[in-house]
């Protein structure tokens, strides 16, 4: 069964057509405040990028979303959990710091915020799932709790799933600490030829689980955490993801997300969007070119639908050579492909689809 996704593109020549507006209409046509009830407590569900990172999703796009969510009277808050590498979001007080300087403030937002799983990423909820995977997930405490949720998605690039768009939002973005570990279990660093044993990776790791042996830098895989600090510090990129991997990682993401909606049920709605196209997630403390030109916004309450689209969307545009892109430049090819060419980003669509997230097949209706 089909499921409708609304889509707003970016031209605009008057007020009434400005992006603010557009997400207000999309709120309403998706049917958000018809599952928004008086006194809600609302999560709102971002990604406050990492410091340094400059297009994560803008705070002024999330005004209106307050607005209408005030509108039905719930009771909003934005939110997000701790990360599992040690980042400037690790634990609430620097997650906080963050969030505070990259713009999202109460005076822009009008929303106070969040962070789900606690201070250290403790506080969180066993979901039963019963899946291939997973018999339960943890949840973030303060997420499960919410009454009803808004999830809001910068759609983009990411080197273990593909893209990054509402499942991943849901799924690592729902997450604890403990689930993430869960999660990128499978999905450990490995040690290539090109490393010259200069031990940067040893400074980077944060359970001093590598060592230098016979001239080689060495992990300890029974006691990694797959946080992956060691990768991205690498001088020599001598370090790299087990690739063959990433389709279990995938399906592992997939079932988080069910758990992190599976006790609200026609009570969360979702946002894409398609804007700073980056070839990373906003984890990174850096943000690359944009692989392809700007879309637009969509929404829908089935989030396998709207990612579908969004990725379809995305696969429609000629790709922007000056990006980290290699291939796949042309209208109707796999623009994600063409930058992690060995990441098939369909495994995690057609996953949430089997387990009954939501449908792959969409009435894409423009505004």
């Amino acid at each position: 069964m089909s499921s409708d996704v609304y889509f707003s593109n970016f031209r605009s020549r008057s007020k009434g057509e400005n992006k603010i507006n557009k997400i207000r209409q999309l709120f309403d046509l998706a049917g958000f405040g018809e599952f928004i009830k008086k006194n809600d407590l609302t999560a709102i569900k971002l990604h406050f990028g990492e410091m340094g990172n400059d297009t994560f999703l803008k705070p002024v796009l999330l005004r209106p979303v307050i607005e209408k969510t005030l509108e039905y009277h719930g009771n909003p808050f934005l939110t997000d959990t701790n990360t599992l590498y040690y980042g400037s979001r690790h634990n609430s007080v620097d997650h906080l710091h963050t969030a505070l300087k990259n713009g999202f403030g109460y005076v822009v937002t009008n929303a106070p915020i969040i962070i789900a799983d606690g201070i250290c990423g403790d506080n969180w909820v066993p979901v039963e799932v019963d899946l291939n995977h997973f018999q339960e997930v943890k949840i973030a405490g303060d997420i499960e709790t919410s009454d009803s949720m808004l999830v809001l998605s910068h759609f983009k690039g990411h080197g273990m799933s593909g893209f990054g768009g509402a499942l991943k939002n849901l799924a690592m973005g729902c997450a604890a600490v403990p689930g993430k570990i869960e999660q990128h279990q499978c999905s450990k660093p490995v040690i290539t030829d090109a490393c010259t044993a200069c031990a940067t990776c040893l400074d980077s790791c944060p359970l001093s689980v590598i060592s230098i042996q016979n001239q080689k830098a060495t992990i300890d895989l029974k006691k990694c955490i797959a946080c992956n600090n060691c990768l991205s510090n690498c001088p020599e990129s001598a370090i790299e993801i087990d690739f063959g991997t990433l389709p279990e990682f995938s399906e592992k993401m997939v079932e988080y997300a069910y758990g992190a909606v599976k006790n609200k049920k026609g009570k969360v709605g979702f946002i894409n969007f398609l804007m700073d196209i980056t070839p990373d997630c906003d984890c990174e403390a850096f943000s690359d070119a944009p692989i392809v030109p700007d879309i637009g916004i969509l929404a829908s309450i089935d989030p396998v639908a709207l990612d579908t689209a969004s990725y379809d969307l995305v696969n429609q545009q000629i790709g922007l050579e000056s990006s980290l892109m290699e291939h796949s430049h042309q209208k109707g090819r796999d623009k994600f492909r063409g930058v992690w060419k060995e990441v098939d980003s369909k495994v995690q669509l057609k996953y949430a689809e089997k387990i009954g997230i939501g449908s792959m097949d969409y009435n894409l209706i423009e505004l």
